[in-house]
């Protein structure tokens, strides 16, 4: 894993170490420059795959190619004997940037489409001038770019970007508000005008001539179900889960470097721990687990059982309120741009703790968004009941009814559940879910803010994606809105982030090209039936794990929330637009159980400690 990062104009090679050494918890094992008349190109490497062989910036003189790389490419091996028929000849011995850079060389951008793993990547051609940006399928890797009059910049992180001598901090108050509404940045957007992400499999072209810029998609997380198959095509169904699991999970234990594998207690860790259990000596598998002192959010207990079921060593943390504390404020300021999930923090603990005795750790990421594991699923066919029977005035009147009940601090908890549902009930489909998930809901935006977006510009994103797939159903746009958004701004940006702060790699297993392909054709009741989320998943795992654990409730990897944040320093910091006294009555009603508003002092929490850091 690594980080990378460079500019066309507006610099100069100072300004080039100065964003790369930004980087360097990214990458603390080494660092290269490459510098010509036109470009600039940075590398921090984290050495995970052929150390001897795998140095970066990695250049093709020949054909006069550099190439700057963060990632893994589980398929390079493939690709190499590939490229290998095609004439391209190589000088590594193994390693993965050599084969993205000969790929690139032989099959242009068509390549990315070829590769199974994650990347962000940039490449430049010399002789036909231009600067290529790349970014894997789900956007595991992060990649942000900026534009000025004096150039075009790019990095794995807004804080290196930021060090850009033409960059513009410039606030953007629209997207500052849509971070208090969904608790993260939806799609492209940065809290920077002229700041952006690279979208997820797609890649850039800035023709260094002219100056445009051109972004192309090369892949569509689409869901195309196989309606032939029946139920008697179960059995062949699970085992061809078991067959896709294993082969992902063997792809992703190649490394020249010490691995593990997170453990939770939950069915995706399960399933990856089981597999890697078919694909390797489990006497040589070690997986690592964080635990609460408050019961209702603790599944050490069951990852212990897990492994010991499963023949493996488990290694387990606790993770105390005193312990976030202590590191609260480090981990929200370095994350260089405003995240709201709070399980951010023991993510980080866990990466922490593996990182004690590996460099590589294997996660579920993707799961739950791929095969169906999110409690809204269930929601939507009785929420469209209500929209038909319950008139407005009388939901208004129920809301305020369940607002009067305390706030309770167990995790999941049945009042948190009802006020989570009827939160979202009061608007469009289009919307429901990423206000039922929100951090404020469009009306308390336009409470807070002086200049508030509406509630369609707030979700905009979530509406695009509903319209782009116009004959979908409503279970699966559910499906899309999580696979789509969801997980690459929530889940894969809290991986990133929280792994990179402390060295660690994360590899997600069930987003593996061939598993993933498998999921967006199977029909929804192999997915969610009657109720039941996961269900092929749960047939497939039935040889490997206990039942217990296959049929137990889904907790999530949270925190308490609720209780810390009473406890916790108020958070001081201008938000632009906000108006005086918001934070301050928020924190005194959640303080008296009078109003939930831990989402929105968590967003203050994480933009607080983040303001600290910027100009």
């Amino acid at each position: 894993m690594c980080g990378i990062a460079g500019f066309w104009g507006g610099g100069d090679r100072e300004a080039l170490v100065a964003m790369t050494t930004a980087l360097a918890h990214r990458g603390p094992d080494a660092e290269g420059f490459f510098l010509d008349d036109a470009v600039a190109l940075g590398h921090r490497r984290l050495s995970v795959v052929d150390i001897a062989g795998g140095s970066q910036p990695m250049r093709d003189a020949a054909r006069g190619l550099t190439l700057v790389y963060n990632g893994e490419i589980y398929n390079h091996a493939e690709l190499r004997r590939e490229l290998e028929k095609e004439g391209e000849t190589f000088t590594s011995g193994h390693s993965d940037t050599e084969t993205v850079l000969r790929a690139f060389a032989c099959w242009g951008p068509g390549c990315f489409s070829r590769f199974n793993g994650m990347f962000a990547l940039a490449v430049y051609d010399a002789p036909r001038r231009k600067l290529w940006l790349a970014r894997d399928r789900f956007g595991e890797k992060p990649l942000f770019y900026a534009r000025a009059p004096e150039g075009f910049a790019f990095a794995s992180e807004i804080g290196a970007l930021s060090l850009w001598p033409a960059f513009d901090h410039s606030a953007d108050e629209g997207n500052i508000q849509r971070f208090f509404a969904w608790n993260y940045l939806p799609g492209t957007r940065s809290i920077y005008r002229h700041c952006a992400s690279l979208a997820p499999a797609s890649f850039l072209c800035l023709d260094l001539d002219s100056g445009e810029v051109e972004i192309t998609p090369y892949w569509e997380y689409r869901l195309e179900p196989d309606e032939s198959l029946t139920d008697k095509d179960a059995p062949e169904l699970a085992e061809e889960v078991r067959r896709l699991l294993v082969q992902a999970v063997k792809r992703r234990l190649l490394a020249d470097v010490p691995l593990g594998i997170f453990l939770s207690g939950g069915l995706d860790s399960g399933a990856v721990l089981a597999a890697a259990v078919q694909a390797a000596d489990p006497a040589e598998l070690e997986t690592f687990t964080i635990g609460f002192t408050e019961k209702s959010f603790d599944e050490s207990a069951k990852a212990a059982r897990v492994a010991r079921h499963l023949g493996v060593r488990n290694h387990c943390d606790t993770l105390s309120e005193a312990a976030v504390r202590a590191s609260l404020g480090a981990v929200l300021s370095r994350m260089s741009e405003p995240f709201g999930d709070a399980s951010l923090i023991p993510t980080f603990h866990l990466c922490a703790f593996a990182r004690q005795r590996v460099t590589v750790a294997l996660t579920g990421d993707g799961g739950d968004e791929l095969l169906g594991g999110y409690d809204p699923l269930a929601a939507i066919a009785p929420a469209r009941l209500y929209r038909k029977l319950v008139p407005g005035s009388l939901h208004r009147l129920l809301r305020a009814a369940a607002a009067l009940v305390p706030a309770q601090d167990r995790n999941m908890s049945l009042e948190f559940r009802v006020k989570r549902l009827l939160r979202g009930l009061g608007w469009p489909e289009t919307m429901q879910i990423p206000v039922w998930m929100s951090g404020l809901d469009p009306q308390e935006v336009a409470a807070f803010f002086e200049r508030p977006l509406t509630a369609a510009e707030l979700f905009a994103d979530a509406e695009s994606l509903w319209r782009r797939h116009p004959d979908a159903t409503s279970l699966e746009q559910a499906f899309l809105f999580f696979a789509c958004l969801y997980l690459s701004d929530d889940i894969l940006v809290k991986s990133d982030r929280a792994s990179m702060q402390v060295s660690l790699e994360t590899r997600a297993v069930f987003l593996d090209n061939d598993l993933v392909d498998f999921c967006r054709r199977l029909p929804m009741r192999f997915k969610y039936r009657h109720g039941k989320r996961k269900w092929l998943l749960k047939k497939a795992l039935e040889p490997w794990l206990p039942a217990d654990i296959l049929h137990q409730p889904k907790k999530g990897f949270g925190i308490p929330l609720n209780r810390w944040l009473r406890s916790l320093p108020a958070p001081e910091a201008p938000v632009p637009g906000l108006k005086p006294g918001v934070v301050a009555h928020c924190r005194n009603l959640h303080q008296q159980r009078k109003g939930d508003f831990r989402y929105f002092l968590w967003d203050m929490q994480a933009w607080a400690h983040l303001r600290a850091q910027l100009p």
